[in-house]
Parts: structure tokens; C-alpha cells; sequence
């Protein structure tokens, strides 16, 4: 059985936390008004191609989480504050951008919580805006949210996103976008999620009929295999769906991928980069998608009705990131910019491959959100 110390896991999360300071502002002061995507030899500035653009909220965003960790009145959380602020505000036309599927990671990062902190209506508004335009992608013949790839496509990563739509259906009473968002999600969970809780990257439809045609992948290493981010994505994906449902089924969904990622994880709980790749390729991990894990699973284990089983997944992250705190932090490597080391962007496209991934380190300085508040508090 997994013991924990209060206070040592206190101390080391919170050394990561000044870490990712450190590291933040490093990249603001050096790099002024630049949106680090990922690293290349551990460098942000690079020329490598960025392939889509789609991660741009999660730099502003983990200002916004350390501004919540400084000092009440001080000056360390008027500097956070100013520079979440400046780098949030270029993002705002974006909420009418209907060439991504991204408008979730970009605004829920970003936006949501400059809302949650001054309760500005125009903020608000942004945010409403950002989920009707992601939802203006959603194809009644198939019923799913189509990727950015194409029209037939439907990738699991937008269950990340699909939360804004189901944000701006409360915040609006717009039925109809609540049920655009419902119908996703059930339709990513009877074609993308398998009956032992791994997933598929992509489902590939029939445009004329709304037929649902094959599983395949962009990511991963086969259409048929479990890409371990994807799983992760999932995992958080529909319990944030569940938060805002209520949908049972949501629920059964976000545990059967949060058991899958525990049982067919390393003993450390950081995943392969894909769980039924061959030997070689299966020593890859990726530690993104143990921070994403480690997130979701935060948010999970307040969801459950079953205290023990809410303990359990919360006992699962926090060893999860004290794994990602002493082994993978990029604290002992002098010249290294980013946080959490040994993420993956895209190993067929050789971006990123054991490196900082800007989604690695938000989703983890998340993860230490939620752990050191409920430590702190004790």
C-alpha cells in the first residue's frame, strides 16, 4: 500500500511549483510575448514546426495558477498577475477561430480563470463566445465534434474541449448546445473508448451516411493500439463531462480509462508513450500524459460517490506526481528551460520526443494545484 507524508509531499510539490516559476519567468523575461510550444535539447526558442497551433493558453495559464500561489498583495502576485494578463488578452479573437478544435485548451486555461478570479461579464463572454464557435463543428450525421484534420474525423483529444460547449450551454440555457455536447461525448464513447477502457486516437466516418467506419491514429503507434495521451485525455475528458451532466455514463466512462491507465502504467505511474507498441518503443514514456493522468485523476476522485474507490484514484496521483517530481523535473539540468522533461509531442514526426511539451507542464503545475491546496490546508 502507497503511504504519504503531509509534509514532505508538501515540501516536495511545492519545490516543483517555485521550480515552474523560475522556469515561467525565465521564458517571459528572455522571450517576451513568445507562446513555448515545445523544447528541442531542452530550449523553447527553436525553428522545429509546431504542426497545429493549439497549445497557446497553457503558458498564460500556469501564470494564472501562480499568481494563486503567491502572496496575497504581494509583489510576486501583482507580477503574475500582470503578465497572465498580458499574455491572455492576444488571445480573445481567437474565440472565433473555427480552423481548430482546440477552443477549450486555449480558453478554459486562460479566460475561465481570469472570469473565476474578477467575475467581469465581458470576460464571461469571451469564454461563451469561444464554446459557440467550437461547437459550430459538431456534424449531425455522425454526431461527434469533427477534428481539425478533417470532416470525417474525430479524435478523442476533443474531449478536453468539449467542456467549453457544455460551459456556455449553462451559462446561456442553450439547450441546443448542451445537447451538441452530450451527443459528442457519447458518440467519442460507444466509437473511441473500448470495452477495457483503452482508446483510440481517431475515428474515421462516412460523410454521406454518418456510418462510423474505422479507429486509427495520428499519434500512436497503430489505429487499434492505446496511445497512453489520448487515454490520459479521455480520462480527464469525461470527468469533466460528468461534472457538468451529471450522465452516469460519463462517470463509468472517465473509470474504466482511469483503471485501464493505472493497471497498464509503469509501477512508477508514468505511462508508456503507447501501451502496445513493440518492446523497443514501448520504453518511450511520456510524461505529459502522466500529468494529464495525474490532474484528471485529482478531479475524478472528488467526483465518485465511493469514497474509497475517490481515495484510491487521489492516493494513484499523488503517486503519480511525486514520480514526476523526483525523477523527471528538470531541476538538476542547469541549462534545461522547461519544467517536466521526458514528455512527447509526436514521435513519428520526431517533434518533441523527450522533451518539455507545453500541455506537460501546464497540466502539471495543475496536478500541484490541486494537491498542495488541500495539503496546505491541513
Amino acid at each position: 500500500m502507497i503511504q504519504f507524508d503531509n509534509e514532505s509531499d508538501r515540501a516536495l510539490f511545492q519545490h516543483a511549483l517555485d521550480f515552474g516559476k523560475k522556469q515561467v519567468r525565465a521564458v517571459v523575461e528572455k522571450h517576451p510575448d513568445f507562446y513555448p510550444m515545445y523544447t528541442q535539447d531542452g530550449n523553447w526558442k527553436h525553428e522545429g514546426p509546431a504542426w497545429t497551433h493549439w497549445c497557446d493558453g497553457f503558458f498564460p495559464g500556469m501564470m494564472w495558477i501562480f499568481r494563486r500561489h503567491s502572496a496575497e498583495g504581494s509583489e510576486e502576485q501583482k507580477f503574475w498577475h500582470d503578465r497572465a494578463v498580458h499574455y491572455t488578452k492576444p488571445l480573445e479573437p481567437r474565440k472565433m477561430d473555427r480552423d481548430v478544435h482546440d477552443l477549450g485548451f486555449i480558453f478554459l486555461s486562460t479566460y475561465y480563470r481570469w472570469y473565476k478570479l474578477t467575475r467581469d461579464p465581458a470576460l464571461n463572454d469571451v469564454i461563451i463566445q469561444a464554446g459557440k464557435t467550437m461547437a459550430l463543428r459538431f456534424r449531425e450525421k455522425g454526431q461527434y465534434l469533427r477534428s481539425f484534420v478533417a470532416e470525417n474525423s474525430l479524435f478523442i483529444d476533443i474531449m478536453m474541449n468539449v467542456g467549453i460547449i457544455f460551459y456556455a450551454a449553462r451559462e446561456t440555457q442553450d439547450r441546443k448546445l448542451r445537447e451538441i455536447a452530450l451527443r459528442h461525448c457519447l458518440t467519442t464513447r460507444r466509437v473511441l473508448v473500448r470495452g477495457d477502457g483503452s482508446t483510440a486516437h481517431e475515428g474515421i466516418f462516412d460523410l454521406e451516411t454518418g456510418e462510423f467506419l474505422k479507429q486509427t491514429t495520428h499519434q500512436g503507434f497503430r489505429g487499434d493500439s492505446c496511445w497512453s495521451r489520448g487515454l490520459a485525455w479521455s480520462l480527464y475528458g469525461f470527468s469533466t463531462s460528468y461534472e457538468y451532466s451529471r450522465d452516469p455514463r460519463f462517470l463509468a466512462t472517465a473509470e474504466a480509462c482511469a483503471d485501464y491507465y493505472i493497471s497498464h502504467s509503469n509501477a512508477d505511474g508514468v505511462s508508456p508513450w503507447d501501451y502496445n507498441a513493440p518492446a523497443e518503443k514501448r520504453k518511450l514514456i511520456d510524461t505529459s500524459a502522466a500529468a494529464i493522468a495525474a490532474s484528471g485523476l485529482l478531479r475524478l476522485s472528488r467526483l465518485l460517490p465511493d469514497p474509497v474507490k475517490g481515495h484510491f484514484y487521489w492516493t494513484t496521483a499523488m503517486h503519480i506526481l511525486r514520480s514526476l517530481c523526483e525523477k523527471h523535473l528538470g531541476d538538476k539540468d542547469a541549462g534545461w528551460q522547461g519544467i517536466l522533461k521526458n514528455g512527447i509531442y509526436h514521435l513519428e514526426k520526431n517533434l518533441g520526443v523527450n522533451e518539455s511539451v507545453m500541455w506537460g507542464e501546464y497540466f502539471f503545475i495543475e496536478a500541484l494545484d490541486h494537491a498542495l491546496v488541500p495539503l496546505n490546508a491541513k
